[in-house]
């Protein structure tokens, strides 16, 4: 399909970029599950190569043959429309700074059950609302890494546009899906094997140090959103709780920082060197 040169930004075809909220893109008419933005030609390669399908291209004049490139096959069928910034940034409400976005058809989540089958460290989200530090989460979990997440009802949209752009794109990689209330989730979890270890400030709680993820064939790493932390529910549904040391009185860290800390810790790719000396107290267990 030939470059669309935009011509007036009333135009029906360029709905999508139209200023439309998250929320929109999700409950767009027209499509079976909704749309999410893909921002940069690494984010929409990403997004391509996870199998989602594109609906539609905006981009600078200079960064056209790019966005062709990228699309490859799909080339032929979905439109690109082309334009200079200023008229785009009035047209999307942001400048470009990427060169191009991405109208991408949301795909179906997955079962959870499908999910975990093969899963051996996975990732729970427990309310995390700020799509910065889910987004920061997920590329953590990428990069260390967590064969799938786990989302909880009141948590941020991977999908959503911050999300997406804080992860360079991890959250089209990184398998995930959301769960319901707490019963079903933990029935979930010991369905599939799964010992969770909750992230909390806790009496009880354990330090990384002294509780060995290796013990335990799957592990489910919780985390709970910053200021308010996992709820009694999720805490009564952990098997144990952890907590990373920390020094000079601080007693917490961002969740996107502990989240990489945390999942760093349980992967069993640290040193038994850094285990606490002897006479250090054992993982507490929950019932």
């Amino acid at each position: 399909m030939p470059l669309i040169a935009i011509d007036e930004l009333s135009d029906p075809r360029l709905v999508d970029f139209a200023h439309l909220t998250d929320v929109a893109l999700k409950k767009a008419r027209g499509t079976e599950h909704g749309l999410y933005i893909a921002e940069s030609a690494l984010v929409l390669e990403r997004a391509l190569r996870a199998g989602h399908i594109p609906r539609s291209v905006l981009a600078l004049g200079n960064t056209a043959d790019e966005a062709l490139a990228v699309l490859g096959d799909y080339a032929a069928e979905v439109p690109v429309f082309v334009g200079p910034g200023e008229m785009l940034a009035d047209l999307t409400g942001y400048i470009l700074h990427r060169g191009l976005i991405a109208s991408m058809n949301r795909p179906a989540l997955p079962s959870a059950d499908t999910l975990l089958a093969g899963a051996r460290r996975i990732v729970i989200l427990e309310n995390v609302s700020d799509p910065t530090n889910v987004g920061a989460i997920f590329r953590s979990a990428g990069a260390i890494g967590a064969d799938a997440i786990l989302v909880t009802p009141r948590c941020s949209d991977p999908f959503y546009r911050r999300a997406i752009r804080v992860s360079m794109g991890t959250v089209l990689q990184v398998p995930w899906t959301r769960v319901g209330d707490w019963t079903d989730t933990r029935a979930l979890l010991t369905r599939h094997g799964f010992h969770l270890a909750a992230l909390a400030l806790t009496p009880d709680a354990v330090s990384l140090r002294d509780f060995d993820g290796t013990s335990h064939e799957r592990l489910a790493l919780l985390l709970g959103a910053e200021g308010e932390g996992l709820t009694p529910e999720a805490l009564a549904a952990s098997d144990s709780v952890v907590q990373i040391p920390m020094k000079h009185g601080i007693d917490s860290l961002n969740v996107a920082a502990a989240s990489a800390v945390a999942m760093w810790a349980l992967s069993g790719e640290r040193s038994a060197g850094i285990r606490s000396p002897a006479g250090g107290h054992a993982p507490a267990e929950r019932a």
